[in-house]
C-alpha cells in the first residue's frame, strides 16, 4: 500500500478521498491555492502544500508545482479526483517517470477512452450501439457536408472534452460554418485540442452511465447505472441508482458488453461509460470518463462498494475481492444533490463568505462538502459545495428523506440553488421517473 497519497484537488472530492485514505491508514497530502489557504481538506490532511495564486492554471493545474510538492513531502502516489488533470494522459506519464503512482487508468487506456472519436471506434469494436456520426471533421466545409450526410439536427462536440464546451446543436445547413468555428475555439480554450465531430441530435433523451471498476489482475466489473438526466447545460444537477424504469433485460446485457470492451483495452480502476437513451428506450453509447464521477455515492450507497477505497486498493496493485456482478441487484434506491453556490433561477454563481452551515442528518442522509460556516466560497473555481445524498428501501422513500434533507440544510450568507431541488422534487417528470435532459428547461421556463 501507499505510504503518502497527494491528492491533486480540492473542495468535497478532496474531502472524500482523505477519508478513504484515513480507512485504509494512508496519510494524505493536500495542495491548495492562495485562494484555499483556509480550505477544509487543507484542515484535514495530514500536510499541506500552497502550489501557487488563485488562477487554478497556476496552482491546481500548475504540474511542475504538483509533483515538486509530492516529491518534498514523501508522497509516493497521486489521487487527481475530477476535473482539473484527472483525465490528463500526459500528466498520468510524468507521474510515471517521477516514480509517482497515479491513481487512475493507464495513459494508453486514458487516450484510447478519453478522446471521444476514439472512444465510438472503441464502442464499434465491441458492439456498443452508436448514433450516427463522424471522425474529427476537417474544416468548416467538411462538416456541412457530412451534417447533410447525417441529416439534422446535428450536434458538434470537442473530441478531447466535455462538459457542455465545445458542443453546438444545429438543426439548419447554413447554421453549421458558424457553430464549427465556435465549437472549435471552445474546444480549444478548453481543452487545448480544437478537435471536434458531429453526432446525430436526440431531442429528448435520457442521460445513463454505467460505473465500471477493474483491476491489474483481469477482474472486471459493472456496478448498474446511474439515472443523469436532469442537468442543464450539459451539467448535471441530480443524479439517482438505479435508474427509474431500467429493466434488468437491459441492464445486464449492457454490462456484459462494458465488461469484454474493458478486458480487452486494458482497462483498470474506476471508470463510467455513459449512454443516450431516446423515447423509444434505446441506448447509443455517448463517451466514457476515466475518473471517479462526482455522483459516484449514489453507487456506494445502492451496492455497499467505497469506489474510492476500491480505486486505491486496484492503484497499489492489489486483487479486488468483489462478489460477481453479471447479474447485479440493487439494494434500494439513492439520489444526490449537487448544491452549488449559484442562483436558483438565474445560475449565476454566487461566490462569498458562508455566514452559518448546518447540514442535514438522520438515517439515509449522507453528506459530502468541502465548506463550513466561516468559509469564504471563491469565485474563481466550480460552484459545486456539497452533495445531499439521500437513501431508501424505495425510490419513493429515498425522494422523501431527499425532501425533508433539502428543507433542514442550512446555508446562509450566499444563495444556493436548494430550491431548484425542491422544484424538481415536486416535478410530476421527476416524481414519474420520466425526465429527460430537457425537464429543468422546462421547469425554468414555466417558473418555479
Amino acid at each position: 500500500m501507499f505510504k503518502k497519497v497527494l491528492i491533486a484537488n480540492r473542495g468535497e472530492i478532496a474531502m472524500r478521498i482523505i477519508r478513504s485514505c484515513r480507512a485504509l491508514g494512508i496519510p494524505t497530502v493536500a495542495i491548495h491555492s492562495e485562494a484555499d489557504n483556509d480550505a477544509l481538506h487543507v484542515r484535514f490532511a495530514d500536510e499541506a502544500v500552497c502550489v501557487g495564486p488563485a488562477d487554478a492554471a497556476k496552482s491546481y493545474l500548475h504540474v511542475p508545482a504538483i509533483i515538486s510538492a509530492a516529491e518534498v513531502t514523501g508522497a509516493d502516489a497521486i489521487h487527481p479526483g475530477y476535473g482539473f488533470l484527472s483525465e490528463n494522459a500526459s500528466f498520468a506519464e510524468l507521474c510515471t517517470r517521477c516514480r509517482l503512482t497515479f491513481i487512475g487508468p493507464s495513459p494508453e487506456a486514458m487516450r484510447i477512452w478519453g478522446d471521444k472519436v476514439s472512444a465510438r471506434a472503441q464502442a464499434l469494436k465491441f458492439g456498443l450501439p452508436l448514433l450516427p456520426g463522424t471522425q474529427v471533421l476537417k474544416d468548416a466545409e467538411h462538416a456541412v457536408a457530412e451534417a447533410k450526410r447525417i441529416g439534422f439536427p446535428v450536434i458538434l462536440k470537442a473530441a478531447g472534452g466535455g462538459g457542455g464546451r465545445g458542443m453546438r446543436i444545429v438543426r439548419d445547413a447554413a447554421d453549421v460554418e458558424a457553430a464549427f468555428l465556435t465549437a472549435t475555439t471552445e474546444a480549444e480554450r478548453g481543452f487545448s485540442n480544437p478537435d471536434v465531430y458531429l453526432e446525430q441530435f436526440i431531442e429528448n433523451p435520457r442521460h445513463i452511465e454505467f460505473q465500471v471498476l477493474a483491476d491489474r489482475h483481469g477482474n472486471v466489473w459493472t456496478l448498474g447505472e446511474r439515472e443523469c438526466s436532469l442537468q442543464r447545460r450539459h451539467q448535471k444537477v441530480m443524479e439517482e441508482a438505479p435508474s427509474p424504469g431500467f429493466s434488468s433485460e437491459l441492464r445486464n446485457s449492457m454490462a456484459e458488453r462494458i465488461r469484454a470492451a474493458m478486458k480487452a483495452t486494458g482497462y483498470t480502476t474506476v471508470g463510467t461509460v455513459e449512454f443516450l437513451m431516446d423515447e423509444k428506450g434505446e441506448l447509443y453509447f455517448m463517451e466514457m470518463n476515466t475518473r471517479i464521477q462526482v455522483e459516484h455515492p449514489v453507487t456506494e450507497m445502492v451496492t455497499g462498494v467505497d469506489l474510492v477505497e476500491q480505486q486505491l486498493l486496484a492503484a497499489a496493485g492489489e486483487e479486488l475481492t468483489l462478489p460477481d456482478t453479471s447479474n447485479w441487484r440493487f439494494r434500494g434506491h439513492a439520489i444526490e444533490c449537487r448544491i452549488n453556490a449559484e442562483d436558483p433561477k438565474t445560475f449565476a454563481p454566487w461566490p462569498g463568505l458562508i455566514t452559518e452551515y448546518h447540514p442535514p442528518g438522520g438515517g439515509g442522509i449522507r453528506v459530502e462538502s468541502g465548506v463550513y460556516g466561516g468559509w469564504r466560497v471563491p469565485s474563481c473555481y466550480d460552484s459545486l459545495i456539497a452533495k445531499l445524498v439521500s437513501y431508501g428501501a424505495t425510490r419513493e422513500e429515498a425522494m422523501a428523506r431527499m425532501r425533508v434533507a433539502l428543507d433542514e440544510f442550512i446555508i446562509v450568507g450566499i444563495r444556493t440553488n436548494i430550491p431548484l431541488h425542491q422544484a424538481l422534487l415536486a416535478d410530476p417528470d421527476v416524481i414519474a421517473g420520466t425526465m429527460s435532459t430537457r425537464t429543468i428547461e422546462r421547469l425554468v421556463e414555466r417558473g418555479f
